[in-house]
C-alpha cells in the first residue's frame, strides 16, 4: 500500500509540473503555451504563430494530467507509464522541431536557449515513469476459490 501511495504522490505530482511547465519559457524566453500542438506534425515546424491556449502545447499535458489521475484512481501502473510517455514524447517532439526550426538548440544563462519550462516538462515526464514504477498496482486476483462458509 506504502508503494501505491508513494507512487501515486510522485505521479500526481509530475502531473501538476506537466501542466504548469507551458506556462514558463521553453526556448529565447517564449513561453511553452505560445507554440501550437498542430505545429509539431505539419511541415511547416515551429512558427512566430501564438495559438489559442486551448490548441497550444498545453494540451497533451492536461490529457497525460488526465491520464495520471485515473492513474491513481484505477491504481494501474501501465496508465500512469503511458502519461510519462505521452509528456516526454511531446516533448522530445517538440526539441526535435525546434531544433529543425533554429538550425541547432542551445542552453544559455541570459535567457537565450532552453528554458526552464523545458527542463520542468522533461523533469515532470521523468518523474510520472519513476510513479509508475514505483507504484505496486493491482493485487492480482485469487485464482482458488474461497471455501464455503460455515454456519455458525
Amino acid at each position: 500500500m506504502l508503494r501505491n501511495v508513494l507512487g501515486s504522490l510522485m505521479g500526481l505530482t509530475g502531473a501538476a509540473a506537466a501542466v504548469w511547465s507551458p506556462f514558463r519559457a521553453w526556448y529565447d524566453g517564449r513561453l511553452g503555451r505560445e507554440y501550437g500542438v498542430q505545429e509539431l506534425f505539419t511541415s511547416a515546424g515551429i512558427t512566430g504563430h501564438t495559438p489559442t491556449l486551448t490548441a497550444s502545447i498545453l494540451l497533451p499535458y492536461l490529457f497525460a494530467a488526465a491520464l495520471a489521475l485515473c492513474a491513481v484512481l484505477l491504481r494501474s501502473r501501465l496508465l500512469m507509464a503511458l502519461a510519462g510517455v505521452v509528456v516526454l514524447g511531446f516533448t522530445i517532439l517538440w526539441m526535435v522541431r525546434q531544433g529543425q526550426a533554429v538550425g541547432s538548440l542551445s542552453v544559455g544563462g541570459d535567457g537565450r536557449g532552453l528554458g526552464d519550462g523545458l527542463a520542468g516538462a522533461l523533469g515532470a515526464g521523468a518523474l510520472i515513469l519513476l510513479g509508475a514504477a514505483v507504484m505496486r498496482g493491482r493485487p492480482a486476483p485469487r485464482t482458488r476459490p474461497l471455501p464455503p462458509a460455515t454456519p455458525a
